[in-house]
Order: C-alpha cells, then structure tokens, then sequence
C-alpha cells in the first residue's frame, strides 16, 4: 500500500490508436498516444490502481499509478576512451587560439 501524499508518476491514454492523425508513420499510428505525470497522490493507493494526483502546479489529474518516488533511470552509456582523446584535442586548439 502506498501512502497518501506520496510523490508518484501516472499514465493515462490521451489519444486512442483510431483517433491518431493519418499524417503519422503506421508504426506510430498503430500505438496509444500516452502521457505521464508526476505529482503527489490522493489517497492510499496500489500499483496498477487508477488514481487521482496533485501535480507541482495543483492540477488534478488521473490515471493509472505506475512508479512511487519517480527517478530518472538513463545515463549516456558506458566510458568511451576516444571521447578523452577528443575533448584533449579540443582543449589545447582553444588554449592556442586564445
């Protein structure tokens, strides 16, 4: 059980597949348009559950709960030693310009 007032993120369809625009490549046309928010819940709620939130800017919205305490999960990949040898390169052409 998650508590109220806990930040949390949301899903909810905005656009059927069948109401997508026809401007749209097929596979894109052929999935949902779906939105995430953030904001805090409501009420004691589950994953899964269709919830209500209070986003940052006092909006309510709705949708289905899919992540307590939402983080972002990307880097920029593994170490890539070239990118040393290029950022150097870059450096000493700026300090002999200057």
């Amino acid at each position: 059980m998650i508590k109220e007032n806990t930040v949390v993120q949301i899903e909810r369809v905005v656009l059927k597949s069948v109401e997508r625009t026809g401007n749209l490549p097929d596979d894109t046309k052929r999935v949902p348009l779906k939105m995430k928010l953030k904001g805090r819940l409501v009420t004691k709620s589950n994953l899964g559950d269709y919830v209500k939130i209070v986003t940052q800017t006092n909006r309510i919205d709705e949708g289905y709960l899919i992540d307590v305490e939402p983080y972002f999960k990307h880097d920029y990949g593994h170490y890539v030693e070239v990118l040393d040898e290029v950022k150097d390169i870059i450096l000493r052409e700026n300090e002999n310009s200057l």
